[in-house]
């Protein structure tokens, strides 16, 4: 059985997150029950943080590792290295998670080789162990080890896409941007810009999320709010924060950044 979370009192330095639901609650039973888990949801929307916020609630040593399509199974169990003359084995980022109890994070699974979603699936059922064919070692994982993956399903294509296999080895949490209030609440606590401009920044990106699809691929992000309200805070006029953090990231189509800036004059005036 797994030791007790700490209480909050125990807790220090906890990354701040603003829960939606019962997403918090639902990680925590994860965990306890050693079941991996699944994140599903748009870029920016808090799914990084989220993960942060429960590993620190959680007392727990937290691993992430951003897949991309040069991310090979080594680079997650370890490889041989000579050092001094002598081969030694160094664990990679997965090895020492599971070795030490941690939480281990592959953000954007999606993006990684099918190589490294392979060496996954023994972690994700009952037996979580790791065979580790350089050495020879089957590793099992420590009680309070605990893998979490996520993935953007707005990204995924005949190309990119978790296979049935894989995506049933996890329990799934679903993610989408706040409802307005809770993620004005977010950016005015993140960049202690007023609650009165935060919401009507939150008001815009709603108007741009709702192109998505259409004129732009992906919508105006949490993240991306935060950062145009720091840099409204630190003093830069509200309109270049806007262009620079909300307009510029989404697109280089110009028709589309004027009908952008028409938002943003019909929102702030």
């Amino acid at each position: 059985m797994l030791n007790s979370a700490p209480s909050s009192s125990e807790i220090t330095d906890v990354p701040y997150y603003q829960p939606v639901g019962d997403e918090c609650a639902l990680f925590e039973h994860a965990w306890r029950n050693q079941l991996p888990l699944m994140i599903k949801g748009p870029t920016g929307c808090g799914k990084t943080r989220f993960v942060a916020h429960m590993a620190s609630k959680l007392n727990r040593a937290l691993t992430t590792v951003s897949c991309h399509d040069d991310l090979t199974a080594s680079d997650l169990t370890g490889r041989w290295l000579l050092r001094g003359g002598e081969t030694i084995w160094q664990d990679g980022p997965l090895t020492r998670s599971v070795r030490e109890g941690g939480i281990c994070y592959l953000d954007e699974l999606v993006e990684a080789r099918k190589d490294v979603t392979v060496i996954l699936h023994p972690l994700t059922d009952d037996r979580r162990i790791l065979p580790l064919e350089r050495t020879g070692e089957l590793l099992e994982a420590s009680d309070g080890f605990m893998l979490v993956v996520s993935y953007n399903p707005g990204y995924q294509n005949i190309l990119k896409s978790l296979k049935p296999s894989t995506r049933q080895r996890f329990v799934a949490i679903e993610f989408d941007f706040p409802p307005p209030k809770i993620e004005a609440k977010i950016v005015s606590t993140e960049s202690g810009l007023d609650i009165t401009r935060s919401e009507r920044l939150v008001a815009l990106a709603g108007n741009i999320r709702n192109l998505k699809g259409r004129d732009l691929e992906e919508g105006a992000s949490t993240r991306l709010l935060v950062y145009c309200a720091k840099l409204i805070v630190s003093g830069v006029r509200l309109e270049d924060a806007i262009r620079i953090a909300m307009i510029e990231p989404l697109t280089d189509d110009r028709e589309i950044k004027r009908a952008l800036n028409d938002l943003v004059v019909a929102i702030f005036g």
